[in-house]
């Protein structure tokens, strides 16, 4: 049915299109059923989408489309297109396969991948596969399956050097922001270190989230090429590459569901490194109570991506790490950023956890890409940072990207919270502090977060900080104030 354009100005972070409900029953569409979209142009465009129906925002004979489709059909409001009725996709049927246990083949789980591409699933159907995927799990050749689906359905970035190296962690451990150290020492050797990361999936910021507040982190390819031409290296956000579609599409549908599969982890990393044409992987993997894994699942992870890595052809080595408390002192967008510019700095105030743990990562990937001779790579590391070619990298790269080094006020709003006694500090709830830090604004807010001035096994006398709660709405901060007096975050004796 040929329907006229009609555009409203709202963005649904998904193509969706809405009909009146004369027009869906002329074409026999239901809320939520699929439709194929066409254009009338020499070079007609088509997609597929999930259609809603109202008689208040669109007029008989006229289809109303999100922003995203706007982009995707490249059309101009007033514009005609032709509307079809699509039947349910071949993929549903694959998922529900999926749901009951059944194993995939290769050419079922890129059917799936396209289909999440072209927009033919909805939001429940890719949610439906997610929860397919958590509940009933995918052996290492449907992972695989998945991973190839998803770089064939998506763009890669070649940088033509014979080493292109990556660190990544699994994340899940509040703090941790070694990812900035590591990539400005490993540059400063002159490795070829192409960062994209996440932004805040299960932690209360992602790196992304964290160098967002010096400077831009969304770049298309050729300016990523351009930036790691200039320095060796980047800091950026991976969402923004547009490269790897149907990874960010489940992504999404993860964070709604709070659920995050074992095989879409292992998928999501590895495909997101050999997109960005890495052949030499360092992965983080914490582990233990408070984090995502217990050790004995650390040791499967390992094993799992070191055995993609091979299926590939690439150099991957994990590395398990103390995952029962977080690293460093600040939690939050700001907070971690001053955090990693006292180590890169070198202040005597620094978080020394932070930069011991990031010593020991550079360290790694000094050795595993040849730039140290095996057992020399953390001195090497040490060297750098002391030297300040750390820092001088780092600045160097934040300037390539559009940003700059800064101070940072605090936020309008902040609460410390004392000890009443003397005590020492038995445990912290990772999991219940990254939800605090959540109430508190992060990542959006991102002067919000926490203050940590002890870790697990250090004392705290009578009057002195445990934490400081930082946000910009004092409405927020009190219910992070309440929400911290209720919940046991921090345990002592």
């Amino acid at each position: 049915m040929k329907l006229k354009i009609k555009f409203l100005k709202w963005s649904a972070g998904l193509p969706v299109a809405m009909l009146n409900e004369s027009t869906a029953k002329k074409i026999g569409v239901y809320p939520k059923d699929h439709v194929s979209i066409k254009t009338f142009s020499s070079s007609p465009r088509k997609t597929s989408t999930v259609i809603d129906v109202s008689n208040d925002f669109v007029r008989n004979n006229e289809i109303a489309v999100s922003l995203e489709l706007k982009e995707i059909l490249g059309i101009s409001s007033g514009d005609y297109v032709f509307v079809t009725l699509t039947p349910p996709p071949k993929s549903l049927d694959i998922i529900k396969k999926k749901l009951i246990g059944g194993k995939l083949s290769q050419e079922e789980i890129q059917n799936i991948i396209s289909d999440v591409v072209s927009n033919t699933l909805s939001e429940a159907e890719i949610a439906m596969f997610v929860s397919a995927m958590y509940s009933k799990g995918m052996d290492i050749d449907e992972t695989v399956y998945l991973i190839k689906a998803m770089l064939k359905t998506g763009n890669k970035i070649s940088f033509n050097k014979k080493i292109v190296a990556d660190k990544h962690s699994i994340g899940g451990i509040p703090g941790n922001r070694t990812t900035p150290i590591v990539v400005s020492i490993c540059a400063s050797v002159g490795l070829t270190i192409p960062k994209s990361s996440s932004k805040a999936i299960t932690s209360e910021a992602g790196t992304s989230d964290v160098i967002e507040t010096i400077a831009p982190v969304e770049f298309s390819p050729e300016e990523v090429k351009k930036i790691v031409a200039k320095t060796g290296a980047c800091l950026v956000w991976g969402g923004a590459l547009e490269m790897l579609t149907a990874d960010t599409k489940i992504i999404q549908i993860e964070k709604t569901l709070k659920l995050d599969p074992e095989a879409q982890l292992l998928a999501s990393i590895m495909s997101k490194k050999l997109a960005m044409g890495s052949n030499h992987i360092l992965i983080d993997i914490p582990f233990g109570d408070g984090a995502k894994v217990s050790h004995s699942k650390a040791m499967e992870l390992k094993n799992k991506f070191e055995l993609i890595g091979k299926k590939f052809n690439k150099k991957v080595k994990c590395v398990l790490t103390d995952g029962t408390q977080p690293i460093g002192n600040g939690i939050g967008p700001v907070l971690g950023m001053k955090d990693i510019l006292k180590v890169l700095r070198q202040d005597c105030d620094r978080p020394f956890d932070l930069e011991k743990k990031a010593l020991f990562l550079s360290g790694e990937l000094l050795e595993l890409t040849g730039k140290a001779k095996k057992g020399n790579g953390e001195n090497l590391a040490r060297e750098i940072l002391s030297s300040g070619k750390a820092l001088e990298k780092f600045a160097q790269i934040i300037e390539a990207q559009g940003g700059k080094i800064k101070d940072f006020p605090e936020a309008d709003f902040q609460k410390d919270i004392f000890a009443h006694k003397d005590i020492k500090i038995k445990k912290i709830h990772n999991k219940r502090l990254i939800f605090l830090s959540r109430i508190l604004g992060c990542p959006t807010d991102k002067f919000a977060g926490i203050y940590l001035y002890n870790h697990v096994n250090e004392h705290v006398k009578n009057g002195q900080k445990i934490v400081t709660l930082y946000s910009s709405s004092e409405s927020r901060l009190k219910e992070a104030i309440e929400y911290y007096d209720n919940e046991k975050i921090i345990i002592s004796d």
